[in-house]
């Protein structure tokens, strides 16, 4: 997940408190984030003000032809010499639905080529209906965008969309579309099972084999989300710590790879060279299995990375430390919880993807 998108979902889970957070901490404008009033308030306008469309053009041009980023509507901002433009009160957004409809009516004509990946959220609202918007604006693959409203190409610089020089602008149009692969996990399942599922996993032969385990499987999937067809793509992962020697990870049903041999406990695909995945595809690599016994001597680490020719790598990892790791095994096989809620806080709180 990219920085841009992480601010954009911590206002979507947390609403308002995310913004007081801002203000509380003096958050300052970024090379990510944006603070805007919005100019569009009075009973009198029908439509965007002028000058509300040109912030918001200015930063889809500025996010879009950067690594993207997010604007959000009713905070003012106030100027700190040392650290720059920090969030100082909220002043909210009157009418906010009128508000959300003008700047989705507005995107598509903010710059050329339009930008049809950028989407708003209402953060909250009140009983007047007044409150405050987010607008994410991901990395745009047909950069670079131009605005229409006085011709200029942005790129971000700190906590400003500048106008581009003219050799960044002339390497933006020499530059081929590169791919970008994002990790889904899907399939996700948690299992309790005995020990004599499953062809015995652990077999009478070794001494004190655990009578039940916890089983949690899933799948590493890779999604396309450029607009150019993604070629050679890998997936590379390997065990660091397994938690100890009743724990195993087991990767399953990746016969569309190459797989590569690697080290004991890691695993190497990559797509054969007459695999093309298309713009929103989304590829299947390998199923995974984590068994987890109730023996828990170290923590639990696996890390990897994905990617594709021409494109960036990216890397996640899954680390659990062993205290965690033994109350999260014990608390599953107590069975008192619903595996729904187990299987998200695992995935939430020990699952990181690192751009």
């Amino acid at each position: 997940m990219s920085r841009a998108e992480d601010i954009f979902q911590k206002l979507i889970y947390f609403g308002e408190d995310a913004i007081d957070e801002f203000i509380l901490n003096q958050q300052s404008e970024e090379l990510f984030l944006d603070f805007k009033q919005a100019v569009s308030t009075g009973k009198n306008f029908t439509t965007l003000h002028r000058d509300d469309r040109k912030n918001l053009a200015k930063a889809i041009s500025g996010f879009g032809n950067s690594e993207g980023g997010v604007v959000l509507w009713g905070v003012e901002c106030s100027r700190d010499i040392e650290i720059g433009d920090v969030a100082k009160a909220k002043v909210k957004v009157k009418n906010v639905h009128r508000f959300l409809s003008w700047l989705e009516n507005a995107i598509s004509g903010c710059t050329i080529p339009s930008h049809n990946r950028v989407r708003n959220h209402i953060v909250s609202i009140d009983e007047n209906g007044d409150g405050f918007i987010a607008t994410y604006i991901p990395k745009c693959e047909l950069a670079p965008l131009m605005t229409t409203t006085n011709g200029g190409i942005y790129i971000r610089s700190g906590s400003n969309n500048m106008p581009a020089p003219y050799a960044v602008i002339a390497g933006m149009f020499g530059r081929s579309p590169q791919p970008n692969v994002e990790l889904l996990v899907g399939n996700k399942m948690l299992e309790v099972l005995d020990n004599a599922d499953e062809d015995m996993l652990y077999p009478n032969s070794i001494d004190n084999p655990p009578e039940k385990y916890v089983k949690i499987s899933f799948a590493f999937q890779i999604e396309n989300q450029s607009n150019v067809i993604a070629r050679e793509i890998y997936l590379s992962c390997r065990t660091l710590n397994n938690g100890g020697e009743y724990n195993k990870v087991r990767f399953l049903n990746y016969n569309q790879m190459d797989s590569i041999p690697g080290i004991e406990g890691q695993l190497n695909l990559i797509t054969r060279p007459e695999l093309r995945l298309p713009p929103r595809g989304i590829l299947k690599f390998s199923n995974v299995q984590i068994i987890l016994s109730p023996y828990i001597e170290e923590d639990f680490e696996l890390e990897g990375v994905i990617g594709a020719d021409d494109a960036a790598p990216k890397d996640f990892r899954i680390s659990i430390p062993k205290n965690k790791l033994r109350s999260f095994v014990a608390r599953a096989l107590r069975q008192e919880e619903e595996n729904t809620a187990l299987l998200n806080e695992f995935f939430n709180e020990f699952f990181m993807s690192v751009n």
